[in-house]
């Protein structure tokens, strides 16, 4: 895979930044010089992005809300310009980690990646610089730890629509509300009415608010509503050259399956195909869905959602961006702005579940995705198509067959709207062509993470929580709510212990401070992470599974990732009504053992009555899910790696979600375990985990690392191989890989399970017939296989450590304690490090003297 860097032509013609400080960046100087430069690369300001540029530059606020395609970017470039000149540190925030990642790689491309940082909370990447790229809730929450003393010059708010979502708005508000000495720049092709906002912004700046607002778009739409099948529709796109055409879909699974159809239409040339092998080099692709997506996209068909792992949906984004893929087939992620430069936008519904309910989409959400139809520079015209329910299109198919026929169309059955649609028609797709985007509403919100941020931020705690909480954008009546709920989190943090008042301020008037033995790194980001730590405190630290057993309380507060639940209470109902049938259980009596079954809940009945205890309490805990679930721990237990995890459960189309959960978990055990908790065994799974979604993917950090190490001259191709760093360098995860892949085989021993053995040992030459030789005669001098915390512990493990190979001999816990039975492997280095994961021989298995 590779992409273009280039030398910083911004930067390169304003060599005398420094003599722009000196004359105070002089707001006309600052205009010409940026104005020049984009000129010089070939575009003319439009006369909106010239007086919002205009604007930032004289020290104003600016509210930008232009169509899609009008040049906001620019625009956003330009004020961060103006800032660095002005020696002033810059935010650019966006709603999801892959629009900030695309973000970093541009302003990379513009001032330098020394000068660009990125911070998504998975990933910190050169944190101090003068320009960062990161999510709003990045920004949120250094605006709550900091205050009016942050040291932010400058806030660019992409995707500003996302102030009125009501799980994340309050990350959008806390800026405006804690950064009074900040300049702001909000940015939406969607925005509607925003006087509120515009006025409050004044009185809390000090600075003019300007509102630049254009109803022209540079790339004029034109829609079309088609009432041909979809594989028609898509056919006489590409027949008409209306190609990229991005095709959205509403359910991850289904734009998968269009573009899998379409592998049968071809979509590009030999030399078109020879261009995209050719771009996609040696991108490894490491996962199940990996195989199918090279094959798509070698194909000229790319793939795009939330589901996938970022690795991928960047490199589809870069194909994207080269102009390879002529159909795209995604979910509405296409509408938070991602650049995946296309010609058509192709809806495939105008209806969606929104996890609630099927309904219709609004006119914020139809006129976000259809913006994105049309290149700037590239299209005249940008075409978006709407297509007819498949009930409509088949009914309009038998009409054309009878319609001479007046009998025949009389008796013609019409295909009814199936059970639970919401049916759309032209006239839904004109009324909100012409819809203008609905209001944005206030959706502050209370967390613990809130307050310890408060807490930590010098000064009194009460002055900054009475501002933030009574003078957000909230009615009155949520207000109070806000306050009751922030007192009741307080009290429980003063109860736990975890938070004291001082007898005396400190010097920086600091008038709280933690007091329990916590991690440099400790945060409690979850709703219910105090909650956590009472319940950790009460767990049995001399319990064999007490390792497993934090993980199960952590994994409790997390948030399900409903994909692997369902599919691990589809495999234990599989694996139940199995064993049923051969037991030889009646039907009705199966159905009624099933709504028994679930997936694996660790701790569920410990957890779930300390909880109830915790909310007497607590009563602010009340509307918190704690949520018992096993996926860390199930990982662990069976030692897989992600794709066997993927495998086992099918979630290959769901990679990217479990990805994010296992990073979330990570970062919860990470920084959610308090120290007198962080056994040898519980930092060994922390480690593990940390290094498993590191080898998943971790694309973002290693382009810019090649990006701030460049082999190369500035202007040659980068290789972008998407490879981690060696998963060796970590020799305690890597030393847990391999004693987790050694463990399975114990446990499979102690099973008696010598086929699964011959599936995992069968390339060595250790087929079923041979182990199963091996583990009876085991079974002919021992009664069991002990696999207790001593079986899994140190002293059964010898490893050799030499150059390139390691030699391990696991030995077996046996009830006599002669210890004379075990199995011995070769782990290869090299081919852990290409595979992202422990590789190992079976050398020899059975007795030693």
């Amino acid at each position: 895979m590779t992409s273009t860097r280039t030398a910083s032509p911004l930067l390169d013609d304003a060599a005398d930044l420094g003599a722009l400080r000196a004359r105070g960046a002089d707001p006309d100087a600052v205009f010409e010089r940026f104005a020049g430069w984009a000129a010089d690369a070939g575009t003319v300001l439009y006369p909106a992005q010239e007086e919002a540029l205009i604007e930032l530059v004289s020290g104003a606020n600016v509210i930008l809300s232009t169509p899609t395609g009008s040049g906001k970017s620019l625009v956003a470039t330009g004020a961060q310009y103006a800032a660095l000149a002005a020696g002033r540190r810059s935010f650019y925030t966006a709603p999801i980690k892959a629009l900030v990642s695309e973000k970093f790689f541009a302003l990379c491309g513009v001032f330098g990646a020394d000068n660009v940082g990125m911070l998504t909370g998975d990933a910190s990447v050169n944190a101090g610089a003068p320009i960062i790229a990161c999510t709003a809730e990045v920004l949120a929450n250094v605006a709550l730890r900091e205050g009016r003393d942050a040291d932010i010059g400058l806030v660019v708010m992409d995707e500003f629509h996302f102030y009125g979502d009501p799980d994340r708005g309050w990350a959008w508000q806390v800026p405006i509300l804690e950064l009074p000495r900040a300049q702001f720049l909000l940015m939406s092709a969607t925005l509607g009415d925003v006087t509120g906002i515009r006025e409050d912004l004044t009185r809390r700046t000090g600075r003019t608010t300007a509102l630049v607002t254009s109803a022209e778009r540079p790339v004029p739409l034109h829609h079309w509503y088609a009432t041909t099948p979809m594989h028609e529709t898509i056919q006489e796109l590409l027949d008409t050259r209306e190609a990229p055409v991005y095709v959205v879909h509403f359910t991850q699974a289904s734009a998968l399956e269009r573009a899998q159809a379409l592998m049968s239409v071809n979509v590009c040339s030999k030399e078109e195909k020879a261009a995209i092998a050719d771009m996609v080099g040696g991108f490894r692709f490491s996962s199940a869905f990996g195989t199918t997506l090279s094959r798509l996209v070698r194909h000229g068909i790319g793939v795009h959602h939330a589901g996938m792992l970022p690795k991928y949906r960047r490199l589809v984004e870069q194909l994207a961006q080269a102009g390879l893929l002529k159909v795209i087939c995604g979910t509405d992620t296409l509408g938070v702005g991602i650049n995946v430069p296309i010609r058509t936008v192709l809806f495939s519904a105008l209806s969606k579940y929104d996890g609630t309910r099927v309904r219709m989409l609004n006119a914020r959400e139809f006129h976000q995705i259809a913006g994105r139809a049309g290149r700037a520079g590239y299209d005249t015209a940008g075409t978006v198509v709407v297509q007819a329910p498949e009930h409509e299109v088949e009914n309009l198919k038998q009409f054309a067959k009878v319609a001479d026929d007046p009998k025949k169309r009389r008796k013609l059955v019409r295909r009814k709207v199936p059970e639970g649609m919401v049916p759309w028609s032209e006239a839904t797709m004109k009324r909100l062509v012409d819809a203008q985007p609905e209001p944005l509403g206030s959706h502050f919100a209370v967390s613990t993470s809130m307050l310890l941020n408060v807490l930590a931020r010098p000064g009194d705690p009460f002055a900054a929580m009475r501002h933030l909480l009574t003078d957000n954008h909230e009615p009155r009546t949520r207000q109070l709510r806000h306050v009751r709920e922030a007192i009741g989190i307080a009290r429980a943090l003063i109860t736990a212990g975890v938070v004291e008042r001082l007898d005396e301020p400190e010097p920086d008037g600091r008038r709280y401070r933690l007091t329990v033995d916590l991690p440099p790194d400790f945060q409690l980001n979850q709703p219910l992470s105090m909650f956590a730590l009472a319940a950790i405190d009460v767990l049995d630290p001399d319990a064999e599974t007490y390792p497993v057993d934090v993980v199960s309380v952590i994994e409790a507060t997390l948030d399900d990732p409903r994909q692997v639940l369902a599919a691990q209470l589809n495999k234990a109902k599989g694996e139940a009504v199995a064993q049923m049938k051969a037991e030889g259980i009646e039907y009705d009596e199966r159905m009624e053992l099933l709504e028994q079954i679930s997936y694996p809940k660790p701790l569920a009945e410990v957890l779930e009555y300390a909880f109830d205890v915790y909310r007497q309490g607590n009563p602010w805990a009340a509307d918190a899910a704690l949520s018992p679930k096993s996926v860390v721990r199930d990982m662990w237990e069976r030692a897989f790696t992600f794709r066997e995890l993927v495998g086992y459960y099918g979630l290959t189309r769901s990679e990217g979600a479990v990805l994010r959960y296992l990073s979330d978990a990570f970062k919860a055990l990470r920084s959610g375990v308090p120290a007198a908790a962080r056994t040898e065994q519980v930092t060994d799974i922390v480690e593990w985990l940390g290094e498993l979604v590191r080898q998943v993917d971790s694309s973002l950090l290693d382009e810019w690392e090649e990006l701030t190490n460049p082999t190369g001259p500035l202007d040659a191709p980068v290789s972008v191989p998407a490879r981690p760093r060696p998963v060796t360098g970590n020799e305690r995860a890597f030393t847990a890989m391999v004693r987790n892949q050694l463990f399975r085989r114990v446990e499979l021993w102690a099973r008696r399970r010598w086929y699964d053995l011959g599936e995992l040992d069968a390339a060595a030459g250790w087929d079923a017939e041979r182990w199963g030789e091996v583990v009876r005669a085991y079974f002919a001098e021992h009664a069991e296989v002990q696999t207790g915390a001593d079986a899994r512990g140190p002293a059964l493990l010898v490893v050799d450590k030499s150059p390139g190979t390691w030699r391990v001999r696991q030995i077996l816990d046996d009830p006599a304690g002669d210890h004379d039975w075990g199995f011995d492997v070769e782990v290869d280095l090299e081919a852990s490090d290409e595979e992202g994961t422990a590789v190992i021989r079976l050398v020899d298995a059975g007795r030693k003297d």
